[in-house]
């Protein structure tokens, strides 16, 4: 077994869950995807959210395979089926702008593991964990 560094990606329970079920695709952001990070190897750190009863938690490698930014909020709420995002949602669409980040799962990490350190509010560089 050996062990990698990677950067992290923070995503909240349970939407972690439907990017690892592939139910969604697309992450958005009210920002875009650094480039430095656009089809890069990095770990997806599932955090508890409100609801979740367990601390955050290394569960998948992803790819953010390209960004891009939503025109409109009604091109927003037509990609629904992608990203996940309901008008009712926490994360619906506000009064800033929208950017969609396809994802993909590049290997699933089971069991999950604890990260190597604390972790911060968006990236956590430097996480390594055991393949």
């Amino acid at each position: 077994m050996s062990k990698k560094a990677y950067t992290g990606l923070n995503i909240q329970w349970p939407i972690s869950q439907d990017i690892l079920s592939k139910n969604k695709t697309i992450e958005t952001r009210t920002y875009p995807c650094p480039e430095k990070y656009l089809n890069k190897d990095l770990i997806l750190v599932e955090t508890p959210g409100k609801n979740g009863n367990f601390k955050s938690r290394i569960v998948a490698i992803i790819r953010i395979t390209s960004c891009f930014k939503y025109k409109t909020k009604k091109d927003f709420y037509n990609d629904t089926h992608r990203h996940l995002v309901t008008k009712d949602s926490e994360w619906a669409w506000k009064d800033k702008e929208k950017w969609g980040w396809n994802i993909i799962i590049v290997k699933t990490i089971n069991p999950p593991q604890a990260p190597s350190k604390r972790l911060g509010i968006k990236y956590t560089n430097d996480l390594t964990i055991k393949l």
